[in-house]
């Protein structure tokens, strides 16, 4: 193992025994990927309203993209278990660039519900499937380290898509951005194709025997502390995405790229701090870790609600953005360990993303009808109770259990 963070090796030298080649394609497929949808998730909400969509409605959009990849998910997971990875990344990534199409001709809202449903399809080819990749290929005792600095390619993705979307909108029209990500999804599935390897050369695979059953990895305490922690965490994203912008344009009048600027922040802050703590989850605690950026997380959700400026927006997208980078290293480096020790780490991610979706969905719709029922900034109280509930269950699930990196790799190899 050797580390060079800064210095005369550079980052190829970051972790010994980590394919490059592998990573690199992957981290900027979905660095290519994200970015195009990052330019279009601040303008969907606002969108949606000036066709005549309630709160309800933007909940829907939101949500019927995580209903469709919610049920996919541990079919895609499997399956790219079982016959290899690329097949699924490079459909899925096709599959992004048609939906922007559809985008583009859509005029009712009806039409955003059923394209964001399709969406989601494609979403569950990509993300667990390439978080499993990942997996695949990392070296022992280094997860959380090359996780952190994978995800940078999700949070730094999602940065330069929220300005640009922002940007482009304000300067041309809605459609451009739509245009952008089709664009970068087809760059995404050009470099997949090209240059990931065979199916039959994909490395890291353990095709020995069958995946483990759904039943014994969801009666893992781990998974299921994971699982809380995922759900109430993107809950709380879903919470901000869709609701942050109506706030921001009702409230305060801000422009689409004020807007853009406000959601990015906190996904720039988060993706900064990934590979840091990544470092830290490889040698530390990782129910510490996730503890302490849930609570942070959850206290910047609240603090929406009290909002009375512009910059208390910022700050607290900057403390949201914070917790989840402290968080999320840890839980990933805890994911790919239970991948390697059942051998299905396809089926693991999947379940993690599992949680991503229906998190997306609770956060969308019971925030939506919080707003509706109530007042639009009780949609953020949501959000801060749904936290602490998720954080009790993680604390729950892990009391006793192996927590360290170090701990569930010698539980996992039986040492």
């Amino acid at each position: 193992m050797n580390i060079t963070l800064f210095g005369q090796k550079g980052i190829c030298q970051i972790v010994t025994g980590l394919n490059y080649k592998i990573f690199g394609t992957l981290f900027f497929s979905l660095l290519a990927t994200i970015t195009g949808v990052g330019i279009v998730v601040p303008l969907l909400p606002v969108y949606a309203r000036h066709i005549g969509a309630g709160g309800l409605y933007i909940g829907l959009i939101f949500g019927a993209f995580s209903i469709s990849r919610t049920f996919l998910l541990p079919l895609f997971g499997r399956l790219s278990d079982r016959k290899g990875r690329k097949p699924f990344i490079v459909t899925g990534l096709l599959s992004y660039a048609l939906v922007s199409v559809a985008f583009i001709l859509s005029t009712k809202i009806q039409h955003l519900i059923v394209i964001r449903f399709f969406q989601g399809v494609a979403s569950a080819m990509i993300m667990p499937v390439i978080q499993a990749y990942v997996g695949d290929i990392t070296p022992s005792g280094r997860e959380g380290f090359v996780m952190g600095l994978f995800n940078m390619s999700l949070f730094f993705g999602l940065s330069l898509g929220l300005v640009a979307g922002g940007l482009i909108n304000d300067h041309l029209n809605l459609q451009a951005a739509f245009v952008c990500m089709g664009l970068l999804a087809l760059v995404g599935a050009g470099l997949s194709y090209w240059l990931l390897p065979a199916t039959g050369d994909e490395t890291g695979l353990r095709r020995g025997r069958p995946p483990l059953a759904w039943r014994v990895i969801m009666g893992d305490r781990i998974i299921i502390g994971l699982f809380a922690f995922r759900l109430v965490y993107t809950a709380s994203i879903g919470v901000i995405w869709g609701f942050v912008p109506v706030l921001g344009d009702l409230a305060f009048g801000l422009s689409s790229s004020q807007i853009g600027i406000l959601v990015m922040t906190g996904v720039l802050v988060s993706g900064m701090v990934q590979t840091p703590m990544g470092y830290l989850a490889d040698r530390m605690s990782c129910k510490a870790m996730v503890m302490i950026g849930g609570a942070l997380a959850g206290s910047a959700v609240l603090s929406f609600q009290w909002a009375g400026s512009y910059a208390e927006l910022l700050g607290a997208s900057v403390v949201f953005g914070l917790g989840g980078g402290i968080a999320m290293p840890a839980m990933m480096a805890l994911a790919v360990l239970k991948g390697h020790q059942t051998e299905s780490m396809g089926s693991v991610m999947a379940v993690l993303t599992v949680a991503h979706s229906l998190g997306m969905l609770i956060g969308a719709i019971f925030a939506g009808m919080m707003m509706d029922w109530y007042e639009l900034r009780d949609a953020f109280s949501f959000g801060f109770w749904f936290m602490l509930a998720g954080l009790g269950v993680f604390w729950l699930c892990m009391f006793g259990a192996p927590i360290n990196t170090g701990d569930v790799q010698g539980n996992a190899h039986g040492t």
